[in-house]
């Protein structure tokens, strides 16, 4: 099993939950502190910050899978860095790639996402890196499916869900929280608006503004 899911940290969560709400996807776990939302294909998680800290506002790239202790195996047996450990919050494997790039896959509590999630959206996971075909190769180990690839791009497909995204950068860090969406871009920048959200859309990428600043991109899916 493998699953796209990014952290987002945020001292509003309240806004943040308006936001994914009104995006289409479904809230599956809310303790206050820790709060994940089902996309039709994916999961989000959000960790609450204190304003102003610097984990206000920013993205942390993560997957979720099944078995973590079979998962590390595999991907050490396919060439990248996995190692079971104990994480404050339980167990977790973290992957270490060539390029210094650290990620976390925790174990997931389901293998399904919610039926009631708007099921064009999927979330996409960013890996932003100066080595491109070095990361593209540290994502197959974990079991990503290549979709599509050139010297400064690549994506992949999860088998339980989310899109992994490495991307061209002179310095290697998570990207924000993107999504990519299989349908009308028009009526869902309609719905945005209708929820008082404000977003621009150019072509086949929507950008809406997120809470506290900063903005997340909806591109269409090809």
């Amino acid at each position: 099993m493998l699953r796209v899911r990014p952290i987002q940290f945020t001292s509003d969560v309240a806004g943040w939950k308006h936001l994914l709400a009104a995006l289409g996807l479904v809230c599956v776990e809310d303790d206050g502190d820790w709060v994940e939302f089902d996309a039709g294909s994916g999961r989000v998680a959000m960790h609450r910050a204190s304003a102003g800290s610097l984990d206000d506002g920013t993205t942390v790239f993560g997957v979720e899978v099944g078995d973590l202790a079979e998962f590390a195996r595999r991907t050490v047996a396919d060439g990248t860095r996995a190692e079971l450990f104990d994480a404050d919050h339980g167990q977790a494997v973290r992957i270490t790639a060539r390029d210094g790039f650290t990620f976390l896959a925790d174990k997931a509590s389901s293998r399904t996402t919610s039926p009631e999630a708007d099921p064009g959206l999927a979330v996409v996971g960013t890996w932003l890196t100066p080595d491109v075909p070095g990361a593209a190769s540290e994502l197959h180990n974990i079991g990503a499916r290549p979709r599509r690839a050139s010297a400064d791009f690549a994506d992949f497909s999860t088998k339980n869900g989310g899109i992994l995204l490495v991307r061209q950068s002179p310095e290697t860090a998570a990207g924000g929280l993107a999504f990519e969406y299989d349908g009308d871009l028009a009526a869902l920048e309609a719905r945005l608006a209708a929820a008082g959200l404000r977003a621009a859309r150019t072509g086949s990428l929507l950008t809406i503004q997120a809470p506290r600043g900063g903005s997340i991109s909806v591109t269409r899916t090809l």
